[in-house]
């Protein structure tokens, strides 16, 4: 009989702390579509203070955040941006910045580490001479951590040179900052400076931080203006809001100080993994919150079935791709979930190599 619930899906998946709900249950409100709601009001003057940027504002996700910042940059259809093949923006939002801006991607190889060659970057700039058939380039995006990668974290020096080049050809740079904390822990560097070359920042207020709804877009006042409108056309445009923003806060105050934490579980569980037969897990390779594995050729069970068999233990995985599974640390995980985690996956791989499942 299953005693515990252990939910490594995502960073996602935490429920608001009881802190979080009184935070919540005593809010002040106002209608934020007329810019009253005072907690959001300090929720997004907190941000634009935290990531060094003039204005900041609550949108209801991070897709949202990602797509209202490309179509502010990129305003005229046909527009082109740049960014990573294995990026979120291009492969988890549903082609968004095409289907609704009229975007055009322009993908540029992400290479293991999360970052692209900054030659391929530039390489990838349209000839602006050339305007009667190529789409004009106006933005680059980076993605920090970058999830797809593992977690992966770009360093300041790496984000400041990616701003050097966008400055040099008069473009945009966005940051798809979803755990931007996560990197900014995991590299011992404030958020401020690790966006500082940025035009616009996208952080996730429900992921790393663990807050139950939303994320938050900083840039420049004018940045920010002309978002809250497209905001409102997207449908984005929320009533008493301040009720979400409550726990933000709540997370910001509480949560940003375990996520070291949160990258310790994670490595423990890399080096775990790695040690039990037909696994194998790149420990050097988590740097954050993030950890894949592989299940080895011949080991005689699918992520699928696995992922099934820890069900059954109360642990929740996500396997991505038929031998890949991804896990997630938050700071709803302990560290003696992490050794019953291991613990089960151990069992569930011993049982296989004799047979038993």
């Amino acid at each position: 009989m299953v005693t515990r619930t252990i939910d490594l899906r995502s960073d996602t998946v935490t429920k608001p702390t009881e802190t979080m709900r009184l935070a919540m249950a005593k809010a002040e409100v106002d209608d934020d579509v007329l810019i009253y709601d005072p907690t959001a009001r300090h929720l997004e003057t907190e941000m634009a203070r935290i990531t060094g940027k003039e204005a900041a504002l609550f949108v209801p996700s991070g897709t949202m955040g990602n797509l209202i910042s490309v179509l502010v940059h990129c305003e005229i259809r046909g527009s082109e941006v740049i960014l990573g093949n294995n990026s979120h923006i291009h492969i988890y939002e549903n082609g968004g910045i095409s289907t609704i801006g009229g975007v055009h991607p322009r993908p540029v190889k992400n290479n293991e580490d999360g970052t692209m060659d900054i030659n391929l970057i530039e390489s990838a700039i349209r000839n602006p001479d050339f305007e009667i058939c190529y789409p004009k380039t106006r933005l680059i995006c980076l993605e920090n951590s970058h999830a797809n990668s593992g977690g992966r974290v770009l360093s300041v020096d790496y984000t400041d040179q990616v701003g050097e080049l966008a400055k040099k050809h008069n473009l945009k740079l966005h940051i798809d900052g979803a755990r931007i904390f996560n990197a900014s822990v995991a590299l011992g560097v404030p958020v401020h400076r690790l966006v500082q070359a940025a035009d616009s920042v996208s952080v996730c207020l429900s992921k790393g931080l663990g807050a139950p709804v939303g994320s938050v877009i900083v840039g420049t006042k004018s940045f920010i203006d002309r978002a809250r409108i497209l905001r409102k056309t997207l449908g984005g445009g929320m009533r008493q809001v301040g009720i979400l923003c409550a726990a933000a806060l709540v997370a910001l105050q509480e949560n940003v100080g375990k996520l070291g934490n949160d990258h310790k579980n994670a490595k423990t569980l890399a080096e775990g993994l790695n040690k039990i037969k037909g696994l194998k897990a790149d420990v050097a390779s988590v740097e954050t919150n993030i950890v894949y594995f592989e299940i080895l050729e011949g080991s005689n069970i699918t992520a699928l079935k696995l992922g099934k068999i820890m069900e059954e233990h109360g642990i929740l995985l996500m396997p991505d791709s038929s031998s890949r599974v991804r896990i997630v640390i938050h700071h709803q995980v302990s560290a003696s979930d992490v050794q019953y985690t291991l613990s089960c996956i151990k069992q569930a791989m011993t049982g296989v190599e004799n047979g038993g499942n």
